[in-house]
């Protein structure tokens, strides 16, 4: 019997260790080496990537791939575009990002309210007024999806204007989108700018509430309220963790809860990394792409639910 090269992932991190989380998605998705690369920074992706495609010949590589992970889109983002640069015809191996699960768990929460607006008269994103509330990877990546996508978007800090504002700034800058930022650091602040919100997408910490019911209560224009925080209390009132569309009680929005678009997320990265594996040729999977799988994920789901 001839001896066919297994299928190797390997890893990269710029973090103390790489998540386990992904380790084991890997796993799950058919890898039978996956070897993972700690306190990679930016300089050492080059040689981490020309040492992986080298060594295997031109056939090998149809068997190699790379994951980068971390915790800062922006770095992660910076390390996939230096990974692809470092490659040599023929030896081009797939290479997806997915730091801190931010790209699949913005792309999932973006699609879920996607089509839930399509559902309606609303028509998807395009002209709608998204308030993301958190600037951190799962909110910033969100927020370049739905501006992406033709929706006026504006990042919320509890920090202040210029939190928001800088966040803002640096996110548009780097992914070429326009995004706004709003003060969020007081009940006030919070409500004017919810006032004026089609969406909220609720990005903040695990275990953090941004948003009460006396918050949604004068929302009126509020279609629909994504929250991705499974730890109690829920970070949107009346947003719970299994909700996939459901009325939110004291406001004329739907919900979407953390388990609901959590399930889209693993199915998004599940498919990528299966993608990525079976691939005849090279991909780079980020988060547009990942945005395109939840997108089609959620489209076959709806399929497979009609008569």
């Amino acid at each position: 019997m001839a001896f066919e090269a297994p299928y190797i992932l390997h890893m990269f991190t710029p973090g103390r260790q790489m998540s386990p989380f992904d380790i084991n998605m890997a796993a799950d998705a058919g890898y039978q080496m996956v070897v993972p690369y700690s306190d990679v920074g930016l300089d050492s992706v080059t040689a981490l990537t020309q040492d992986t495609i080298f060594s295997r010949g031109p056939k090998g590589v149809a068997r190699t791939g790379i994951f980068i992970g971390g915790r800062d889109v922006m770095v992660a983002a910076d390390m996939i575009d230096r990974a692809v640069a470092s490659m040599v015809k023929p030896f081009v191996v797939s290479v997806m990002a997915d730091p801190s699960g931010g790209y699949t768990t913005a792309a999932a929460m973006v699609a879920c309210v996607e089509a839930t607006l399509l559902k309606s008269s609303s028509g998807g994103l395009s002209g709608q007024r998204v308030l993301v509330i958190g600037g951190g990877p799962v909110g910033r990546i969100a927020g370049v999806l739905a501006a992406s996508a033709g929706a006026e978007v504006r990042v919320s800090s509890h920090r202040g204007l210029d939190a928001a504002q800088r966040a803002a700034q640096e996110t548009s800058q780097r992914f070429g989108v326009s995004i706004g930022g709003v003060s969020g650091a007081d009940a006030a602040s919070l409500r004017a700018a919810l006032q004026e919100s089609d969406v909220v997408l609720a990005c903040a910490a695990a275990g953090l509430q941004v948003a009460s019911a006396e918050d949604l209560a004068g929302a009126t224009r509020l279609k629909v309220a994504a929250d991705v925080n499974a730890v109690p209390p829920e970070g949107i009132a009346g947003v719970g963790v299994m909700d996939k569309g459901k009325p939110v009680a004291g406001s004329g929005a739907v919900g979407w809860g953390a388990l609901a678009i959590g399930n889209v997320k693993y199915q998004t990265q599940h498919r990528m990394l299966v993608q990525m594996r079976e691939s005849d040729k090279a991909l780079k999977l980020s988060f547009p792409e990942a945005f395109e799988t939840a997108r089609a994920f959620l489209a076959e789901s709806a399929a497979a639910r009609k008569p």
